[in-house]
């Protein structure tokens, strides 16, 4: 009897094994078609100007704590946005607490940060330097920077995306734009 109980298991078995193996296909994201570059200049009544993507549309703050020269560089096809703020430099001690809140900006992602990649920037013929922050992870923003002539003039940007952070889904757009915002500090101009 015991063998013949054991022969219906391993039958019942063999059978089950038979027939299709339905495996589940992991996760895909949706193929993303990237614009070719192609930049323009912006320029207006604040005192700088700079060359950003013909794909972006650059547009007033619409926040609260809108100010003149508080910017938004949309880009609705990667539902992101570069959000830009300026203001004057009144003293070293102002401009030390501006960088202050930047780098603090910028940190305050370590909790889900992989890694933070401050990169330092200067440009002697234009007077423009500052840190590029590259932030790693599944962070709200990716992307920061700050740039000062360290007299008169300083303004910060920061990349948000309007939705939920997913750095497997999100890695290509953000390599992309941080071109993009590369281009735009490389060709910022005072007035």
């Amino acid at each position: 009897m015991k063998n013949s109980s054991t022969y219906i298991l391993f039958s019942v078995l063999i059978l089950a094994s038979c027939g299709s193996n339905n495996v589940p296909k992991p996760a895909g994201y949706p193929r993303i078609i990237f614009p070719d570059r192609a930049y323009q200049n912006y320029n207006s009544k604040c005192p700088f100007s700079f060359r950003y993507p013909a794909y972006a549309k650059v547009v007033a703050d619409s926040s609260d704590a809108n100010e003149p020269c508080f910017l938004d560089m949309k880009f609705p096809q990667f539902n992101a946005t570069v959000h830009l703020t300026y203001k004057p430099v009144s003293s070293f001690k102002n401009l030390y607490a501006m960088s202050e809140d930047a780098r603090t900006f910028a940190y305050k992602h370590t909790v889900k940060a992989e890694d933070i990649i401050d990169s330092f920037f200067t440009n002697s013929k234009t007077h423009v330097s500052g840190i590029f922050y590259d932030i790693e992870g599944n962070t709200a923003s990716s992307l920061q920077f700050y740039a000062t002539d360290s007299q008169y003039h300083y303004i910060r940007a920061a990349l948000y995306f309007n939705t939920h952070p997913n750095k497997d889904s999100l890695a290509p757009v953000i390599h992309f734009i941080h071109a993009d915002m590369d281009t735009m500090l490389r060709s910022l101009r005072w007035h």
